[in-house]
């Protein structure tokens, strides 16, 4: 998945947005809470995963414990083109999903996520 697409199909996702943070790193965010990461210090692209999707992603070597971040399960992918398109648009889905399941409940309503 190229770069463009990559932010096209996480800003697709309710109420994401995108936030250019530590040396050009894109992070996007649902809420003010990052689900994603592409560029900058990142040489692949990075996200929030479940516990399961964690262990097999790093299993099957598509993916790596992402710096910093994989105490809580996020994955970065040993390269953009580790997964078919579709599966990382699952993933983003996802990623996004588990976010937003943790903001309060008046955050989900006025972001329309409820």
């Amino acid at each position: 998945m190229t770069p463009r697409t990559f932010e096209a199909r996480c800003l697709r996702l309710p109420a994401a947005n995108k936030v250019v943070q530590w040396e050009g790193t894109s992070v996007f965010k649902v809420g003010g809470k990052m689900f994603a990461l592409s560029g900058g210090f990142t040489a692949s692209y990075m996200f929030k995963t479940t516990d399961m999707a964690y262990a097999m992603l790093i299993e099957h070597g598509v993916a790596r414990p992402a710096p910093y971040l994989a105490r809580a399960k996020w994955v970065q992918l040993v390269s953009n083109n580790a997964l078919l398109d579709a599966e990382l648009t699952a993933y983003l889905a996802q990623a996004h999903a588990l976010i937003a399941a943790r903001l309060t409940r008046k955050s989900r309503r006025e972001l329309g996520l409820d």
